[in-house]
């Protein structure tokens, strides 16, 4: 992709409305433009993170067993009042009345609607243990939307929900999610830590919120600092195997959100206790049967007799994790993405452009690059080399080749790691090699 043909609108100062890093870094380097309060159009930049992050987490949630489907935006007020929740829930709610007076909402979750959708059609014990999972948009009406996509009215969220015959098949689910979760955020680069958390509005007696440490967190947490050392992907997962010794582990020491913080319990880690801000990615919850019962929902069981299917419910914040990468990985000058994530792998700087050259030569390396199907923004724009090193740096592509009439001379070319600044001057065959390797 040619920077020169992109559409990319940068801005050279921050903007007023930008109170953290992320919404700042996003509006700047042309990731987004806010809608209305809380509502964000993803320009082509953005949308690249976004699907990025979009697939890691679907291809971690096909591992663990789930299957995706695609449940609509708006939902019937009368599931919600089966549930007992449509008056409950509160004004984040966005109720409408459609042209035939029916009342009806944008949905702020699924619990409701997938309940419905499973007791049309499972009716035996047998087709049970299910885990259904949808990536789609939801609205909260949040009173004080603020913090760019952190806090949104409108974000894009994976759901996933689980159906099981009794408690030890609901737990097994519980697993299977809470294990995926831990290698969904470490793909991304991200050091997770699951707390205990409050269930609100969504009900049950187990939770669990995943909370990666940031200066600009919404809440206090707290954690034994030995999370800091665990490593999600050390091992290959299996998800058919009983995966209660991970979550043993991952449970076994100290962390705890504001909410369940217990100060003399802290107290006794000493200096092993981390006191910080914490960013919530992903919460998840155990509720037993309080949708399936209050809905009518069950299944014939082995002996002939219904059963009401325990459940549970996964959420990951998909676009609110945009925000959260970056706000752990930036720096003075911009966005510093890490490699998985990142909208184009390399951005390849033409420092004279028009000089037959540096041209033929950045052509030629573009070239190369994609055949090995390797992302590339090619910055061909007639522009002052400060002015590109400026864009390419805020953007925060995880390589920079930089390509010069001095350097061509000599044969070489300049090869950059946006995260550690380190630069080093080689041939293009090598720094290809080097890229595709």
């Amino acid at each position: 992709m040619r920077l020169s043909e992109y559409f990319l609108p940068t801005l050279k100062e921050d903007p007023a409305e930008a109170q953290i890093v992320s919404h700042r870094l996003m509006l700047r380097a042309g990731l987004v433009r806010q809608a209305s309060a809380g509502i964000y159009s993803w320009l082509p930049m953005g949308l690249r993170v976004l699907r990025k992050v979009e697939q890691i987490v679907r291809e971690e949630q096909d591992r663990a067993g789930a299957q995706e489907l695609l449940m609509p935006t708006i939902q019937s007020a009368e599931l919600w009042q089966e549930s007992g929740r449509y008056d409950g829930y509160g004004k984040e709610m966005l109720r409408i009345i459609d042209r035939h007076d029916r009342e009806m909402l944008y949905g702020p979750t699924n619990e409701e609607l997938i309940t419905d959708i499973f007791r049309q059609t499972i009716r035996s014990y047998k087709d049970l243990s299910k885990i259904l999972y949808h990536i789609q948009w939801k609205f909260r009406d949040e009173v004080r939307p603020r913090f760019g996509v952190m806090r949104g009215r409108e974000f894009l969220m994976k759901d996933a929900y689980s159906f099981d015959v009794d408690y030890e098949g609901a737990r097994n689910s519980y697993n299977r999610m809470f294990v995926s979760y831990l290698r969904t955020f470490a793909r991304m680069g991200l050091q997770a830590i699951p707390m205990q958390a409050d269930t609100g509005p969504i009900g049950g007696d187990l939770s669990h919120e995943f909370i990666i440490l940031a200066d600009t967190g919404e809440s206090e947490v707290f954690c034994h600092k030995d999370y800091l050392e665990f490593d999600a992907l050390s091992e290959e997962t299996d998800y058919r195997s009983d995966l209660s010794p991970v979550v043993d582990k991952w449970t076994s020491l100290y962390a705890a959100t504001d909410e369940k913080h217990d100060p003399e319990k802290a107290a006794e880690l000493g200096d092993k206790l981390i006191s910080a801000r914490g960013i919530e990615v992903g919460h998840i919850f155990y509720f037993g049967t309080k949708y399936s019962k209050a809905m009518g929902a069950t299944v014939t069981g082995a002996d002939g007799e219904e059963l009401v299917p325990e459940m549970g419910s996964y959420g990951i914040g998909v676009s609110r994790l945009v925000g959260a990468i970056i706000e752990a990985y930036h720096d003075e000058d911009g966005i510093v993405w890490p490699d998985d994530v990142a909208p184009f792998t390399v951005g390849v700087i033409n420092l004279r452009t028009g000089d037959q050259d540096c041209d033929a030569a950045c052509e030629s390396t573009v070239s190369k690059l994609e055949a090995a199907g390797i992302d590339v923004l090619y910055d061909d724009r007639d522009e002052r080399a400060g002015a590109k090193f400026a864009t390419m740096d805020l953007i925060g592509l995880p390589w920079q080749i930089i390509i010069g009439p001095r350097g061509l001379k000599n044969g070489l070319v300049e090869l950059k790691r946006r995260s550690t600044g380190e630069r080093e001057e080689l041939s293009a065959e090598s720094a290809l090699s080097k890229l595709i390797r």
